[in-house]
């Protein structure tokens, strides 16, 4: 889904739109090029326009503000009293970045983060938080208590030191890992796509990818990093007994900004409020990179939305030379017109020829684009154009003088490159941008079972995985990773990259075996196991402009054309409410009947639905009162909502297996191992037949499974459900994920255990 504009902007440049003259709106409709459809949205960009969007970005200041940075403050000592740690280092990291340069809240915000960090056992942190504070004039009669903390914090890093050293002896210190597993070598990560793997082109398919030799289930195809990336803003990162509290402090106050890592004690931005970052190299690489033109803007690029800002971004990551580059006629090599040639991995060159698809965007969504990107365009250029962009001394007066007389209509060629670029990105980033996704806690943070859930995180742009066409039923599964995360474990063959930068990655391995010549396919987010084939065509249809005939959608297409009941009756998942009998689908009025033929009981989609709903509120509230602690009233909601009348739910039916993951999550709080597996069994066994049992959700259950064996002291059936776990883990997410770590420590455990 494209991350659009505000809708105050969006319904302004719709306005625009229907009154704009027909002889105007037929002209920019007919154009096939995108540097014509900038030029001219250049020409039907007013100043009113450039005004109205800094009137709805006045909303969204991203200035510093002495006075809510001592606002945050005091917050985050609420929370510190209440011994909330991590809260308070949340509110003092806010506070930072709205205290101006040099003010008294910027040294007490520190000071009072240097507190939190310290309780919350993260002493280095501490330590570089005192001296930032002592930096930035904190007060001198208040300097000894950051003199006995900095003792505090030295003491506990030097026991730690110590504790570190006995633990490891000369018999292990050349050990790989305790656990037996392998770490990621300290060496430089490697990037590309493996041998077995090769670009291919059509006119059909474009630029994609196929297996050259025969790819292994679990073997690395390709390890990628993104050209540039954008945080999502208002993205609710926190749930638990606290996250109501939290739910102001979106995705933006917890990453870094440029690599995603989280971090409860970010750098903040010297310029604006908004951008943080986890280190002041990540700050320094951004600010040569492209903030120190995004930073004035940062209003305006929160309203004008994720899309538009990470457009600028690459363009701006990219300058004037690499997209003159780009822009040059593609030379054929050896008379072969193919364009393979073009992927050059990390590269500008790569993402410049993705396409764009004009012609296939509505005319108000290509005004909307183009009114969007000239907007923010006037605004950048009469601050001057960037210095990396190397401008010829005559453009740069020709350029001045222009904006001196007010005129938008013929800007020296080189100055227009910029924005003409930017377009050409907004417009392919809604084909071609890729969600990153990473797993974010659930449930109490002192839970002795994990519950998981994916989020979006940010949206970026990956040169190499932009090459995989869709599949509703991939034959590959993407990992994500930020900051030093060892997820990355690709084969030494893979060509490694010149750039050094290693915070944020995408692994994609093969999720089953993949023969020489076969398509090595991604999903685009509608997968079978989620939604329906006729949902999900009309998805794909409406934002990458294909109707998907990929396995998954021929074969559901021809059991629903064939009628067959074992494939209705396996979709529906439903039982009948008076003979226990299958409910299946009844195709002349999309209602469901009952297969027994002496039962005949009948119920409309629409009470079916309505039913199904009702169960879903009951799920909410049971995970409300989950979050408060009260796991008895859950089990007595949930006893009541598993009994609706004319319906049942089959044991493999998506919901049944949500309502037997919370049954267990009630009865593991209550400590009631035993009753909490059984549940738990129950809800893997529809997980798997949802996705398969080859799955990362399948693997994901069975690891909270093998949780609750091992807290219950089933040893037995702790040791049976581990190698599933692991399997899966393995194929999916790699050998040196932190669950598999955590899964080896409890084999160990347990076998151990029956040594004595």
């Amino acid at each position: 889904m494209m991350d659009l504009p505000l809708v105050q902007w969006q319904e302004h440049v719709a306005q625009r739109w229907s009154g704009l003259d027909p002889e105007l709106k037929e002209k920019f409709t007919s154009l096939h090029e995108v540097d014509d459809v900038f030029k001219c949205s250049l020409t039907l960009t007013t100043q009113d326009d450039v005004d109205f969007l800094q009137s709805i970005s006045a909303g969204h200041s991203v200035q510093k503000d002495a006075e809510q940075a001592a606002k945050c403050r005091e917050r985050g000592n609420c929370s510190f009293k209440s011994r909330d740690y991590t809260a308070a280092a949340l509110h003092y990291s806010q506070g930072l970045c709205l205290s101006p340069l040099s003010s008294k809240q910027l040294s007490l915000c520190y000071a009072n983060r240097s507190a939190a960090l310290c309780h919350l056992q993260l002493y280095q942190d501490s330590l570089d938080d005192i001296d930032r504070a002592l930096k930035n004039n904190y007060p001198s009669h208040l300097s000894h208590k950051l003199e006995d903390r900095r003792t505090q914090c030295l003491k506990h890093l030097s026991e730690g030191q110590r504790s570190r050293e006995d633990h490891h002896s000369p018999a292990t210190k050349n050990q790989s890992h305790p656990h037996g597993i392998k770490r990621a070598s300290a060496g430089p990560l490697t990037f590309g796509i493996c041998p077995e793997a090769a670009v291919c082109f059509s006119a059909e398919k474009g630029r994609h990818l196929v297996a050259a030799e025969r790819i292994a289930a679990g073997e690395v195809i390709l390890h990628d990093r993104p050209y540039s990336c954008v945080l999502i803003p208002g993205m609710e990162e926190v749930e638990g007994r606290r996250g109501r509290q939290e739910a102001e402090r979106g995705m933006e106050h917890r990453r870094c900004h440029r690599c995603l890592t989280e971090t409860l004690h970010p750098v903040p931005c010297d310029g604006c409020s908004y951008s943080r970052y986890c280190s002041n190299s990540c700050q320094r690489d951004a600010w040569e990179e492209h903030h120190r033109w995004e930073c004035p803007l940062g209003a305006e690029l929160i309203v004008t939305g994720v899309m538009s800002q990470l457009a600028l971004r690459v363009t701006l990551k990219a300058g004037l030379k690499k997209v003159q580059m780009a822009r040059e006629p593609i030379q054929e090599e050896h008379g072969d017109s193919c364009p393979c040639h073009l992927h050059y991995g990390d590269s500008y060159l790569s993402v410049f020829h993705l396409q764009h698809h004009l012609s296939h965007h509505s005319p108000g969504v290509r005004f909307l684009c183009a009114l969007t990107v000239a907007a923010l365009y006037l605004k950048l250029s009469r601050a001057g154009p960037p210095s990396s962009w190397e401008l010829s001394r005559t453009s740069e007066t020709d350029s001045q003088s222009q904006d001196q007389e007010g005129g938008t209509a013929e800007w020296c060629s080189e100055l227009w490159l910029l924005g003409s670029a930017v377009l050409r990105h907004m417009l392919q980033l809604r084909c071609n941008a890729q969600a990153f996704v990473t797993l974010q806690h659930t449930g109490a943070a002192n839970s002795l079972v994990q519950s998981s859930r994916e989020i979006r995180i940010a949206t970026a742009i990956f040169p190499t995985l932009s090459l995989l066409n869709h599949s509703c039923c991939p034959n590959t599964s993407l990992v994500f990773s930020t900051g030093t995360s060892e997820a990355a474990d690709c084969s030494d063959t893979v060509a490694e990259s010149s750039s050094t930068d290693r915070g944020v990655t995408v692994t994609v391995r093969a999720a089953k075996a993949i023969s020489p010549g076969q398509e090595i396919l991604h999903c685009y987010g509608p997968h079978s196991s989620r939604m329906a084939t006729q949902e999900r065509q009309r998805l794909l249809q409406e934002q990458y402009y294909f109707l998907c005939q990929c396995e998954a959608c021929t074969l559901q297409q021809q059991q629903e054309e064939e009628g067959s009941e074992a494939g209705g009756s396996k979709q529906s998942g439903l039982l009948c409410g008076k003979c226990k009998g299958s409910l299946k689908k009844c195709r002349e009025d999309r209602g469901f009947l009952c297969s027994q033929a002496s039962c005949g009981h009948r119920l409309s989609s629409f009470e079916v639905s309505r039913q199904l709903q009702e169960i879903r509120v009951d799920l909410e509230k049971a995970v409300d009162l989950m979050e408060r602690e009260r796991p008895d009233e859950v089990l007595r909601l949930l006893r009541r909502t598993q009994s609706p009348s004319g319906l049942i739910l089959a044991e493999t039916h998506p919901v049944q297996g949500e309502l037997e993951d919370a049954t267990a999550r009630a009865y593991a709080t209550m400590g009631d191992w035993k009753n909490a597996a059984s549940h738990l069994e129950r809800s893997a066994a529809a997980v798997g037949s949802q996705y398969g049992e080859d799955s990362i959700e399948l693997g994901r259950q069975l690891f909270k499974l093998a949780q609750l064996h091992f807290n219950g002291g089933a040893r037995g059936s702790a040791l049976s459900v581990i190698p599933k776990v692991r399997r899966l883990l393995c194929l999916h997410s790699g050998p040196l994920c932190h669950e598999l770590q955590e899964l080896q420590a409890m084999e160990d455990c347990l076998r151990g255990y029956s040594r004595v």
